[in-house]
């Protein structure tokens, strides 16, 4: 068991600072991890997680990796349980600087409205409040929300760069003289990076490890396990050593890492194929029964993402639906989806053509 804010060492200039899973029902929000880094003078933040202990965790981090003269911090993407903290940058005491996502923007701005899309989507398929009363309750779980610094701009206001590690070729931006990498992702949502700390050999793949299938909205699972499959041969030609993330509170190293992010790209296939059994059986799939027995499945095969519950599990099968090229019939909650008709309409010919 971990506790939230709870140290890891990796190298006397990096530790990751442990967060927690979600409980909506004990108002509980979740939080991410964080990683804290010293890279030449430069202090680097990668991401800030919630709430105020989980703050106090962070500044006790950094306290560790002393000395530095300058601070910078990275924000993976815009999802609240790895920015309420963000203005820590301010507070610093010395020249900083922090990215985020132009993607993420508008979530980080209204991030009640980015969640009511979300739920919107799942209503009807398992039984939660209207969507913006969902919204809302979780948001306030994360106040205070302080996503934005003195000092806040987007990567792309930088020049993108053509990245390679290795074998593996990506697009970002680097910092601190090349020794930090932000890479783009933007499976789990549409914004996300992951970083890359080359001196000491970290992957920090934030929550593009959530699980085997992406829940968000806009989510893209093609992006997701490709960029798992990146991640993987990293490990494999010994240009990474240490592999962190966004939830599953663990540091993992080496050889360990290639069986899990194969294992991860194993449970995509393996939940789709439980998903191609559950829809082949009949024209039509209400998203509200196909959730129940795909999580079914999903538990059969021993799998599970970050945060499980029931809207979460709702998210993620309603991508999968539409992952195998299926499409709502109406707009009505927990309405039949089908796959579209695909045949050739027969012509109509003229009156000068009939027989």
């Amino acid at each position: 068991m971990t506790a939230l804010g709870e140290l890891i060492e990796i190298d006397d200039q990096t530790v990751l600072v442990l967060g927690q899973e979600l409980d909506v029902e004990h108002d509980q929000p979740d939080v991410a991890n964080a990683l804290v880094h010293r890279a030449g003078d430069t202090l680097v933040l990668v991401d800030t997680g919630a709430t105020a202990p989980f703050r106090a965790a962070l500044r006790e981090a950094t306290t560790r990796v002393q000395p530095w003269s300058r601070a910078l911090l990275l924000t993976t993407h815009g999802h609240p349980d790895h920015i309420a903290n963000n203005d820590l940058a301010d507070e610093l005491g010395v020249p900083a600087e922090h990215y985020i996502p132009a993607l993420d923007l508008d979530q980080m701005r209204d991030p009640t409205a980015y969640w009511v899309r979300s739920f919107d989507r799942i209503a009807g398929v398992v039984p939660l409040p209207p969507s913006r009363v969902l919204a809302g309750k979780l948001m306030s779980l994360f106040q205070p929300m302080r996503p934005f610094g003195a000092t806040t701009r987007t990567y792309e206001e930088r020049p993108l760069e053509r990245i390679r590690i290795g074998s593996p070729a990506f697009t970002g931006w680097t910092f601190a003289d090349g020794a930090v990498r932000v890479l783009r992702s933007q499976g789990h949502c549409a914004g996300h990076v992951i970083v890359h700390l080359s001196d000491c050999g970290v992957l920090h793949l934030s929550d593009e490890a959530n699980g085997a299938c992406g829940a968000m909205a806009d989510a893209d699972q093609l992006k997701l396990q490709t960029v798992l499959g990146a991640a993987s041969l990293l490990f494999q030609e010994g240009n990474s050593a240490v592999l962190t993330d966004g939830h599953t509170f663990a540091v993992r190293h080496g050889t360990e890492v290639v069986s899990y992010l194969d294992g991860l790209l194993e449970q995509a296939t393996a939940m789709w194929a439980a998903a191609l059994g559950l829809t082949d059986e009949s024209r039509q799939v209400r998203p509200s029964a196909f959730t129940a027995r795909y999580m079914e499945a999903a538990a059969d095969l021993g799998l599970s993402g970050a945060n499980p519950n029931a809207m979460f599990n709702a998210m993620m099968a309603v991508n999968q639906l539409r992952e195998l090229g299926l499409r709502p019939e109406t707009d009505g909650a927990d309405a039949p989806w089908s796959r579209p008709t695909l045949h050739n309409p027969v012509p109509v010919l003229p009156p000068t053509q009939r027989i």
